[in-house]
Formats: structure tokens, sequence, C-alpha cells
């Protein structure tokens, strides 16, 4: 399985923030649309993602107040990213070892969507799920061993 699989049945919304944008805007439009990242582009350029971990940093910094601070002050600069080919099990390899929970998909410099933790997990679950009913039914199927004849 790889990324372009997840993007395919997750779907495109895409949400994206601008580095000047507000912190307190972003994190709003976070909130409304019950998602942990904000993909930062400069023009068609990622230079950033924002996640609820540099809003949750922010908070305890600044003892929780966001009023004059961008996106572009505590937005991840260098985040990590994939392709449509990246294999799913190189994703998660990926994830657990930056501790990243969202990866935009980068294709020949376009962004292409983002990827969460949760949606890698999501397809796992479904592909064994999906392996197992095989299994099963090939095993509930198994041809039965032809009666012996006595001599």
């Amino acid at each position: 399985m790889k990324v372009c699989d997840i993007l395919r049945v997750k779907g495109s919304t895409l949400f994206t923030v601008a580095p000047d944008t507000a912190l307190q805007t972003a994190v709003l439009v976070m909130s409304e649309h019950d998602i942990g990242s904000l993909v930062v582009m400069e023009y068609d350029k990622l230079v950033g993602i924002l996640t609820f971990r540099e809003v949750i940093a922010a908070l305890a910094k600044y003892h929780g107040k966001l009023d004059d601070l961008k996106v572009k002050t505590v937005m991840n600069a260098k985040p990590l990213t994939c392709n449509m080919e990246t294999e799913i099990d190189e994703v998660r390899r990926m994830m657990l070892v930056d501790h990243a929970r969202y990866l935009p998909v980068i294709d020949q410099k376009m962004l292409m969507g983002v990827i969460s933790f949760y949606d890698v997990a999501k397809s796992v679950v479904e592909a064994q799920d999906f392996e197992n009913t095989m299994l099963k039914a090939y095993i509930r199927d198994w041809p039965e061993e032809a009666e012996k004849t006595a001599p």
C-alpha cells in the first residue's frame, strides 16, 4: 500500500494558511474544521506545518496569550514530507522515528495532501481486516479430503 492509496480514500480536502496569518486565526480554523494541522504555504511553496503540538508549545511559552503571534513564529519550518509513491511501511517508520503525526504529501513540488498517523493506522487496520476476511473464507472453503475408500 502506498500514500496515493490513502489519499484516494481520504479525499483531497486540504487546509492551508499563510505564514503571516495570526496564530489565533489559524487555531480557529483548526478548531472549526476539527483538524490537527495546517500546511503553511507561501504562494505555491510549502514553508512549514502548524500542528496542535506547536500551538500547545506556544500557549505554554507565552502563558496562554497568542494575541500578537504569527503562524511563522511557531510553525515547524522543516516538516517531514513524503510523496505519492512512498510505501505505508516507510511512512510508519518515518512517523515513529521523528514523532511526526502529520506528513505533507509532495509530488513534483506540488502539495497533494496531508496524511496523519490516524490515516495510516486506519489503512493498516482496514488492510488487515480484508486479509483476515479472505483467509477465513479460504479456510471455510477448504476442500474436503477425498473420502478414503476401503480396500
